[in-house]
């Protein structure tokens, strides 16, 4: 039996993977048993004890009676809010530096090189302390706050701007255009693999599309009451309304968009250098523009070799969010710290660290590898 190479293999795999049990109990043993000594209790009871802290900034409601597991929530959130921002702002942005590093004008390809090289070669913690600091040693007080638009101000304080005020009636609404939406784009995906299928485009399409543009006008007329646009005024030392970003969270977006646009600017300009030249002189060939070239022909093909190095850089986003602790940002680790601190329950805080960030991280990993397998060129 032991001469079968399938059947040794399977023994020694099993052997190795007792073998890590083993030393996982006993760890975990050790681990009890010294807890137990030191009068430290294991268990998870802790997450409904009232977290008796405060987070300064919140995604979601939030008050210092709520129970523990409720803060790591706000504090998860507070995590996802940055990095999705940062993920939208750096690929837009480093979309454009992709390009322009391509270009032929010496500026713009010049400073495209400065900011990949800077994002590059500057360690982030570094880069985020230097912009915390610049920010309090530029900026004015809020009464001498620079106007950056109508309603727009930046100071010491932060970043003002007006913000949308929605009514109850008015968000129902809103969320139901929105469910509607995601139906009928799925719609038009259907119809559009049948009519690849049978050369014929189902006229259901044309009509669900003219019944959604109808309800909506039929809703902003009903609602247009219950929407508001609030402008943030000066009141005593600080503005009051609209949408403000405290300085902690407008250091943390600045910095890790900047970091971040700078790789992905790099990938970018690696995917359109591997398009072959052969693609450019179809598209000059056809009369495109140089943009209609990029739009439609050289994106397009270079996503097949932008995706899975861009799929690491979103990845880094998550893990380089537990930074805004440098800069006194209240994420997701700053949250559990605090956790850990006044609970004593240090294993079962680091357990949730890791777990949550695995979770996020492994189902971000599946929603890019399958958009890669979609875009993927399939060989026959």
């Amino acid at each position: 039996m032991l001469q079968d190479t399938r059947t040794r293999a399977i023994l020694i795999q099993a052997a190795l993977l007792a073998g890590i049990a083993i030393v996982v109990v006993v760890l975990l043993a050790t681990t009890a048993r010294n807890l137990e000594l030191r009068g430290i209790e294991l268990g998870w009871g802790f997450l409904w004890l009232p977290a008796g802290f405060q987070i300064a900034e919140t995604i979601l409601p939030y008050s210092s009676s709520d129970p523990n597991w409720w803060a790591a929530v706000v504090g998860l959130a507070n995590s996802l809010f940055v990095s999705i921002l940062v993920i939208g702002l750096s690929s837009v942005i480093g979309l454009f530096i992709g390009i322009g590093r391509l270009s032929t004008n010496p500026l713009m390809s010049g400073l495209c090189r400065v900011w990949v090289e800077v994002a590059r070669n500057t360690p982030l913690v570094v880069l985020l302390i230097f912009n915390y600091a610049l920010w309090w040693e530029v900026l004015p007080l809020a009464t001498k706050a620079w106007q950056l638009a109508p309603g727009t101000h930046l100071s010491v304080r932060g970043l003002s701007m007006p913000a949308i005020v929605w009514s109850v009636p008015a968000l129902a609404s809103v969320a139901f255009l929105v469910v509607s939406l995601a139906l009928l784009l799925a719609a038009t995906y259907a119809a559009g693999r049948h009519q690849k299928v049978t050369g014929k485009r189902p006229a259901y399409v044309a009509w669900a599309w003219g019944l959604i543009l109808a309800g909506s006008i039929l809703f902003y007329l009903a609602f247009r009451d219950s929407v508001a646009l609030e402008v943030p005024e000066f009141r005593r030392a600080n503005f009051a309304g609209g949408w403000s970003l405290t300085p902690e969270l407008t250091t943390i977006l600045i910095g890790l968009t900047f970091y971040t646009a700078g790789f992905i600017g790099e990938i970018v300009r690696g995917g359109i250098v591997a398009v072959r030249k052969g693609q450019w002189e179809a598209a000059t060939a056809l009369g495109l523009s140089r943009a209609q070239t990029y739009r439609l022909v050289v994106v397009p093909l270079a996503l097949r070799s932008i995706v899975p190095p861009l799929n690491s850089q979103y990845i880094n986003v998550v893990k380089n969010s537990t930074l805004a602790i440098v800069v006194g940002y209240q994420d997701f680790m700053t949250v559990i710290g605090t956790m850990i601190n006044k609970t004593s329950h240090a294993l079962e805080g680091v357990a949730m660290i890791l777990g949550v960030f695995l979770v996020v991280n492994l189902t971000l990993s599946a929603l890019l590898n399958a958009y890669n397998r979609r875009i993927a060129i399939v060989e026959r």
